[in-house]
């Protein structure tokens, strides 16, 4: 029994804590909830309660005068927010997700969740919003116990069937457009594209890699040799042609009896004419 006790405590399966709380980091009941909210005091995972205020609060598809809303312009308006939220926050840090509820109950309405590649980012991003405004009202930031989005989201809402609507207690995540999920997250992407060239992650890939270097080396240091052979050979032969004699840089050509002896024949007429 002690060692069950042990096992849970601490999660969700424990009676004492508040599921909700533990899911999704935010509850209906609040502080008079009859179970425990366990904050953490660190975590990659900050809650910005109520930060995001979409056009059509008060009743969906319709603004604050009652005129309806275009769909894009609301789209637009959340990304405008959304690219804003994102550029500011990368600034501690990498952005492993960011997302923002599109729920209706007041505990939830409006909650960004930011959840950094590292818990110390995290710290860092905290302790910058502290006492910080946006569009005229304070940021309420703290850190959350939502680690895994897939437990905490509603699949029911991913699927256009959720029954309950903007007052599901667990997560309706607004999603942004293909193109601004690329800018923004694309840097990550390309970022560890090249990391991942450049170290390899399992000792097979490593073995692999350190194959390739190696026939890469080798095949330098081959074409390094022949080059530098084709160049010896060339400062050697012109070195020999710069010192040798005219005489040595050909082989004398050996004649024949019959050759010399026309020769012979040919100096002393040119001898003869000349005395007379």
């Amino acid at each position: 029994m002690a060692e069950h006790l042990a096992s849970i405590f601490g999660t969700e399966k424990d009676r004492v804590n508040c599921p909700f709380y533990f899911k999704i980091g935010a509850c209906r009941h609040g502080d008079r909830c009859s179970r425990l909210h366990n904050r953490p005091t660190i975590s990659p995972t900050l809650l910005l309660s109520n930060m995001y205020h979409r056009p059509d609060m008060i009743t969906p598809g319709v603004d604050a005068q009652g005129q309806p809303i275009d769909p894009r312009k609301i789209q637009e308006h959340f990304e405008d927010f959304y690219e804003d939220i994102f550029e500011e926050l990368s600034k501690f840090g990498e952005i492993e997700s960011l997302n923002v509820c599109d729920n209706l109950a007041d505990h939830m309405i409006g909650n960004v969740y930011v959840q950094f590649k590292e818990e110390d980012h995290a710290a860092a991003a905290l302790q910058a919003l502290q006492g910080r405004f946006y569009s005229g009202r304070p940021i309420i930031a703290d850190f959350s116990p939502v680690t895994d989005f897939r437990e905490a989201t509603c699949r029911q809402y991913e699927e256009n069937s959720c029954n309950r609507g903007g007052y599901c207690n667990f997560m309706h995540v607004k999603m942004i457009g293909r193109e601004l999920r690329r800018k923004l997250f694309g840097r990550y992407r390309r970022f560890r594209k090249s990391r991942s060239r450049s170290r390899s992650a399992s000792p097979h890939n490593r073995r692999d890699r350190d194959r390739r270097e190696y026939r890469d080396y080798r095949e330098r240091e081959r074409d390094d040799y022949r080059a530098g052979r084709r160049h010896g050979r060339h400062e050697s032969d012109s070195g020999r042609r710069r010192h040798e004699s005219p005489k040595l840089s050909r082989s004398p050509i050996r004649e024949g009896s019959e050759e010399r002896r026309a020769r012979i024949e040919q100096w002393n007429r040119e001898r003869e004419e000349r005395q007379s």
